[in-house]
């Protein structure tokens, strides 16, 4: 490995600079990009730009997850079981809620505005040093957050990354690593325009980051999803742990305010008491602990204890988070059909309410008249409305389609004004639920909590 590159004698950039200079790069949250340009993405261009900066991401050992559904939540869990058993640990997700800092954090704190600026430099430098034109192409956005994260995990000194895929699996960013254990939790159809139309289809791209004898922990799917992910095992080698098969769990209790499950492997069982409510924060809760056990047989030393206090301590803002209550009013990031269907159960069995209002808007490209459906099967009231992220489906898109399937919505502006609106038409005893995106579930935390957000252009757009 080469030695760790640092260019600290460079002059200080703020802030602002650092996140201008990130943002400058092709950022395809922002502008989806075509299938084409997918297929152009480039992991040589990854692994030079890491090169350049000493090939940070082999200084540590990784726990690499992907999937549609969950793969946030479960790397949450395995980051905070690893502190609760004393590892200095880095914690890799994306997107954010609030910062771009929030993606890169090391023993569940993000790292802070001088740590990116260094790693901004760092960046700088490297990419100054790769070729301007050629068959590698240009740096994006993602790429260098990823190249960003990996360093200062290495900087940090830490003993465990948990790295979340980004988009996909086998051309992600992420994907130049060589975990010690990968995870693959649920996959459902999202991203069809640049993954497939199929489940096989996206199953086989974030199987791609299966690698040869890496063990590799897989949720309960469709079994069109499991003979890829069976196969693409048996080809590299890789020993598979199966959810639902390896490893079974019982909900024992729970509420918006949390839960209890016993999860079952073939080395022991949990009593596990999860803070997370919703009952498929057992499965995540599951899958954690089958990469926890994987990462023992190859050498870590987490013990029972350090599994059970790491699920009860686990924090992942925006996931069926509760932000006030009378009226209570969760906020959801759900974005496609499947994962809005499973918040809406949950809300269903474990908040008992007169009357539902849900806040709704998603990005352009997602399944709106689907989950729109899944919305009209359910007791509840609609408001439509949009975030700031430049994707957001404009408020009347999303109107017309609603009322192309027959169902009556309400609307606002922007996320403030839905939540006011919903609040005015609603008891002490009733639930209010922001969801549809990411982005919406993070607009009603700043509104109810008085977050402020980062804004680029200046408090213009949402920084993605």
């Amino acid at each position: 490995m080469m030695e760790l590159y640092s260019h600290r004698n460079s002059p200080c950039m703020d802030y602002r600079q650092a996140l201008d200079y990130i943002l400058g790069f092709a950022n395809f949250e922002i502008t989806e990009p075509s299938r084409l340009k997918y297929r152009e993405f480039n992991l040589d261009r990854v692994r030079d730009l890491l090169c350049r900066l000493g090939d940070p991401h082999e200084a540590y050992p990784t726990v690499h997850i992907a999937g549609t559904k969950g793969k946030g939540s479960t790397a949450a869990m395995v980051a905070s079981i690893l502190t609760a058993a004393g590892y200095r640990t880095g914690l890799y997700t994306s997107p954010h809620l609030h910062t771009m800092r929030e993606r890169v954090a090391v023993d569940s704190v993000s790292i802070t505005e001088a740590a990116f600026c260094e790693g901004v430099m760092e960046l700088q430098s490297a990419i100054s040093r790769m070729p301007a034109t050629g068959e590698q192409g240009r740096v994006s956005t993602f790429e260098a957050m990823t190249a960003l994260a990996f360093w200062r995990f290495a900087q940090e000194q830490v003993a465990y990354a948990v790295v979340e895929v980004g988009l996909g699996g086998r051309l992600d960013a992420t994907n130049v690593l060589r975990p010690q254990v990968c995870a693959i939790t649920n996959i459902s159809l999202d991203h069809t325009d640049l993954l497939g139309e199929t489940l096989g289809a996206i199953a086989g791209e974030k199987a791609a980051i299966i690698k040869t004898d890496v063990p590799v922990v897989c949720a309960p799917q469709p079994l069109e999803v499991i003979d890829v992910v069976r196969r693409t095992a048996e080809g590299c080698g890789a020993p598979l742990t199966l959810m639902g098969k390896d490893v079974t769990w019982e909900r024992v209790a729970g509420g918006i305010d949390g839960q209890r499950a016993k999860i079952e492997t073939k080395a022991g069982a949990y009593d596990v008491r999860l803070p997370l409510p919703g009952s498929f924060q057992i499965e995540n809760a599951a899958i954690a602990i089958g990469i926890i056990e994987a990462l023992n047989g190859q050498g870590a030393n987490v013990p029972h204890d350090a599994i059970i206090r790491g699920l009860a301590e686990v924090s992942w803002p925006g996931r069926m988070e509760v932000l006030a209550r009378r009226p209570t009013i969760v906020a959801d990031g759900a974005h496609n059909p499947y994962s809005l269907a499973c918040v809406l159960q949950a809300l269903q069995e474990d908040v008992p309410c007169r009357m539902t209002t849900v806040i709704f808007g998603a990005n352009r490209g997602k399944a709106i008249p689907d989950m729109l459906r899944e919305l009209s099967q359910r007791p509840v009231s609609v408001i439509v409305t949009q975030s700031r992220h430049p994707k957001a489906s404009p408020v009347e898109d999303v109107v017309r389609e609603a009322e192309a399937l027959g169902i009556p919505v309400g609307r606002a502006n922007d996320t403030a004004a839905a939540i006011e609106m919903a609040l005015r038409v609603s008891n002490p005893d009733d639930l209010i639920v922001a969801c549809g995106s990411l982005f919406i579930a993070a607009e009603a935390r700043e509104h109810i909590l008085g977050i402020e957000p980062e804004l680029y252009p200046a408090a213009t757009q949402l920084l993605v």
